[in-house]
């Protein structure tokens, strides 16, 4: 680690609360460089649904490289993003009753922000957008403005701007219909609102400590946004391609957002991809107008068609997210009612348990990783311990990340020291 700590940033942070040299992987398990082994309940911070290096996934990658195919295309036409295209259409988009474009950006998912911000402020003309409380849309200056976390957005070097906050759900409590506050805030021409060009949501908030709009809430929300001519972005970086169950977050409550932004595990292999999705009507973009030099990973593309191929052609996998969605939610609730102290929370396989304490949260992950397992924290104080495994986690294996968090829990109590999370 000397190296690490001689040439690279303090900007690093994930090796800093996993302090050794990661060299292989399979499935759901990490192994160091001396052949330690680690279950991952972090999976690239949701980048690694299908596990690491999945076989099917491999050999297309593989089998593409050994034939000298294109690589780096810009934004050309190739084969490879063609039968993305293709499959991308005929498993996700038409099953579903989606009729989006398909703009591909750069690589990664705060790209995909900043050209959806653009979209709906230029489509509309209006410069202002809603965003949520403990929300996080990236860090790039557009995505970090959408950003609530005052840890981000102080180290912007300036005041983010175009952005307003509401209330996400909950946020007031369970007796505030804050969709109701937002709808009052809009009428009112003295609320200090600016009519939005568009309001931004995650249906879950991942690295906002996993909080969890309702489906009556983001139902109400979109007939909102309808009401006032207001764009619906839904940001499904993190919660897309299966993370709750479905393969959008947002299909159980039936709501057809404007524009979509996806990333992570897009590509399912780890490789940088990101896209926009957005309605043909919203689609006025001059050509190049909107560019970067890594739109066109032809490598993401193929193991982004064969995952979809592979997992999405039947509701297989859909399901069995479900089912293991249950046994996290039960074996989390168990671990939260003996300890008394902390609360279970999430949806499918993005759960956690809230701690109250950052403190005590990072000490519960130092001792998960001390016994064999990398897992993160998050939440506006790092008090959530977030469990982001593989989908495709065998249940043995879920069963051993479980019973690992339960004893690192036990043995990490409240103590005087941990200041609680307000």
């Amino acid at each position: 680690m000397k190296t690490i700590e001689r040439l690279e940033s303090n900007v690093r942070s994930y090796c800093r609360s996993f302090p050794v040299k990661f060299d292989r992987a399979q499935g759901a398990v990490l192994s160091d460089h001396q052949g330690h082994a680690y279950l991952d309940f972090l999976a690239g911070a949701g980048t690694l649904n299908y596990g690491h290096n999945h076989p099917v996934l491999k050999k297309a990658l593989g089998d593409y490289l050994a034939a000298d195919r294109i690589v780096h295309g810009l934004d050309m036409a190739t084969v490879a993003k063609k039968d993305f295209l293709d499959t991308f259409e005929r498993l996700i988009l038409k099953p579903r009753g989606l009729d989006y474009k398909v703009q591909f950006t750069g690589p990664t998912g705060t790209n995909a922000v900043e050209a959806a911000l653009k979209i709906a402020r230029n489509h509309t003309g209006r410069h202002n957008v809603v965003a949520f409380t403990n929300a996080f849309h990236g860090v790039t200056s557009g995505s970090l403005a959408c950003t609530a976390n005052s840890y981000y957005r102080q180290a912007g070097g300036m005041p983010p701007q175009g952005v307003n906050f509401a209330p996400y759900d909950g946020y007031l409590g369970p007796d505030v219909d804050t969709v109701d506050v937002l709808e009052k805030m809009i009428l009112d021409g003295s609320s200090g609102l600016d009519l939005p060009a568009a309001v931004i949501v995650e249906t879950v908030q991942g690295e906002g400590g996993l909080n969890v709009a309702g489906m009556g809430w983001l139902r109400k929300l979109a007939a909102l946004c309808r009401r006032h001519d207001i764009l619906l972005i839904v940001d499904d970086i993190q919660m897309g391609c299966g993370r709750t169950g479905w393969f959008f977050s947002f299909e159980p409550a039936g709501v057809k957002p404007d524009i979509v932004t996806l990333s992570k595990s897009l590509s399912g292999y780890g490789l940088p991809m990101s896209l926009v999705l957005l309605k043909p009507r919203l689609d006025n973009w001059r050509p190049g107008e909107h560019n970067g030099t890594f739109r066109g990973n032809n490598l993401a593309f193929v193991t982004a068609r064969a995952a979809l191929a592979h997992f999405w052609a039947d509701d297989a996998l859909a399901l069995d997210v479900r089912r293991k969605g249950k046994i996290l939610a039960e074996r989390l609730r168990a671990v939260a009612e003996d300890d008394g102290g902390i609360e279970s929370r999430g949806r499918g396989m993005a759960q956690g348990l809230d701690c109250k304490s950052g403190e005590r949260a990072g000490r519960i992950c130092r001792r998960a990783f001390e016994l064999g397992m990398v897992i993160e924290t998050s939440g506006s104080e790092g008090q959530v311990v977030k469990c982001l495994c593989p989908l495709t986690i065998g249940d043995q294996e879920l069963s051993r990340g479980l019973d690992i968090l339960a004893q690192s829990v036990a043995e990490t109590p409240l103590d005087d020291s941990d200041a609680i999370a307000c």
